[in-house]
């Protein structure tokens, strides 16, 4: 499975991930991280295509993509 990270400790709930997910992958939690923000969350990972757009638009740099590795058929 493909993996979207995010530091919940840099993210400021913004919303931008959440707004630009292709996939609708994101929400932003109900829950606040240390600084006080309602930090985004990947609500349906199972959803995401490792297209990084939310890491891209991201402007604390918040967000790292992980893609699963193909396998190759012998």
């Amino acid at each position: 499975m493909n993996v979207c990270k995010i530091n919940v400790n840099l993210c400021k709930g913004c919303g931008i991930c959440v707004k630009f997910c292709p996939k609708h992958v994101l929400e932003i939690s109900d829950e606040l991280n240390p600084s006080g923000f309602h930090p985004a969350h990947p609500a349906k990972p199972e959803l995401c295509t490792a297209c990084a757009i939310c890491a891209e638009m991201c402007p604390e740099t918040a967000i790292e993509i992980y893609r699963r590795k193909k396998s190759r058929a012998s």
